[in-house]
């Protein structure tokens, strides 16, 4: 193994396979199913704590009020 097969390889530790271009460089990854599960459960997982965050600053509201917002009863 080459000196950038050996960076590649540490800088996409889950990664099942690597696949190159013609010059040598990463262009695709390819994961198993359970290291792709957990890539999106972090996505979902940071996706809410940006949307946490920005709301933050928020009053709650008690539950008749969000169905009254929402068009509920």
């Amino acid at each position: 193994m080459n000196a950038s097969a050996t960076t590649a390889t540490s800088e996409y530790p889950f990664a099942k396979e690597l696949i190159t271009d013609t010059r040598g460089r990463v262009s695709k990854v390819v994961l198993g199913c359970r290291p792709y599960r957990q890539l999106l459960e972090l996505a979902a997982d940071a996706g809410l704590g940006r949307a946490m965050k920005a709301v933050a600053h928020e009053k709650p509201l008690t539950r008749e009020q969000a169905l009254k917002l929402l068009g509920g009863t």
